[in-house]
């Protein structure tokens, strides 16, 4: 398993914010090289790695973005106010350490706030709001700020590397959606599917599934599955009717999402994706999801409709710097997404 925990930890430990995800792609494109036709950006920033083949063709997506900061304000003391990228839960932003790419390398910081010493009463009771945080870099006025490679517009994200707990299992950033990224590495690899097949890492989908979108409506494959990751419930403050999902159990393999407002999974694809896996002995979860949606709504809506699937991987903490997942269902995801685009040609 080794060999998937490290592909997962470059990916994860590169930044890639949302509309800025350059690092990520760039190691996706050297994962792939030498195991696809042609590899190429498109103009909305997708890479688009294409192995060529016979009908039907099949898309695999990923979204390379992960959710995070961009520069609003630099202060006459060196202070940056910021805005969230994507879905972020405000209070867990507090106290973190940040990164800032730039041309002159990494700049790291800290996101402060008015000290607990000197709220009042009635502050304490309320958890700090993002307008009233800020980044400190350790500048000494605007202009160190922007000396070192920081002006309005750019961008961070958390500071965090991928370490291990126990049991197989592993800590760290963006899993959502990096591990989506190593199943789509490692399947297309590993398959011996004959049919054409577009390995799809997408941008902004953290933002508005905006390059899924895109990249779709370009390839108009005859089918597609998008990888991402999922909600458990088998950790404190979760209940079964909540997610009956759990690590260590298996991918799982979205019936519907969102409340049926996402996207509601055609029988044919769930056939496809649960024969597959009964095939080959991989285990599965289905999952019936009240909240959240993927690349998947967006690609199914496009042109007449794609028939579209969801893989995803079952991680806890989602949208914070520790997110928790079982390196098992990250192999037996990719294993199923391999057999799966070897099957694509009996079902579609």
């Amino acid at each position: 398993m080794s060999g998937m925990r490290e592909l997962l930890e470059r990916l994860s430990n590169a930044v890639g914010v949302s509309g800025r995800e350059d690092e990520v792609a760039e190691v996706v494109r050297a994962e792939l090289q030498g195991h696809v036709d042609e590899i190429r950006r498109d103009a909305m920033g997708n890479l688009i790695a294409v192995r060529k083949g016979s009908d039907p063709s099949c898309m695999v997506a990923a979204h390379l973005d992960e959710i995070g900061l961009m520069v609003k304000h630099i202060d006459e003391k060196g202070f940056i106010r910021f805005v969230p990228l994507g879905g972020w839960f405000e209070q867990t932003l507090l106290n973190e350490r940040v990164v800032f790419r730039t041309k002159r390398g990494p700049v790291y910081g800290v996101i402060g706030s008015k000290p607990p010493h000197l709220l009042e009463e009635e502050e304490r009771k309320k958890p700090v709001k993002v307008e009233n945080m800020f980044i400190d870099v350790g500048a000494r006025s605007e202009a160190e700020v922007k000396e070192a490679g920081i002006g309005v517009g750019s961008v961070a994200c958390l500071d965090r590397q991928v370490r291990p707990l126990l049991n197989e299992r592993v800590t760290g950033k963006a899993f959502d959606n990096r591990a989506g990224l190593a199943v789509m590495i490692e399947a297309i690899k590993n398959t011996k599917s004959k049919h054409t097949l577009y390995a799809v890492g997408t941008v902004q989908e953290e933002v508005g599934l905006k390059g899924a979108k895109t990249s779709a409506f370009g390839l108009q494959p005859s089918v597609a599955l998008a990888l991402d990751v999922s909600l458990p419930g088998d950790y404190p403050g979760m209940e079964k009717k909540d997610s009956s999902l759990e690590l260590g159990k298996g991918p799982s393999l979205t019936v519907t999402d969102a409340s049926g407002r996402g996207i509601i999974v055609s029988e044919a694809v769930l056939r496809w994706l649960t024969e597959t896996a009964e095939a080959h002995g991989i285990p599965y979860q289905l999952d019936v999801a009240r909240g959240g949606t993927t690349d998947a709504t967006a690609i199914s809506l496009t042109r007449a409709g794609i028939p579209t699937g969801v893989i995803s991987i079952p991680t806890r903490y989602l949208h914070s710097g520790v997110e928790v997942l079982d390196l098992s269902d990250l192999k037996a995801a990719s294993e199923l997404v391999a057999r799966a685009l070897e099957r694509v040609g009996e079902y579609f």
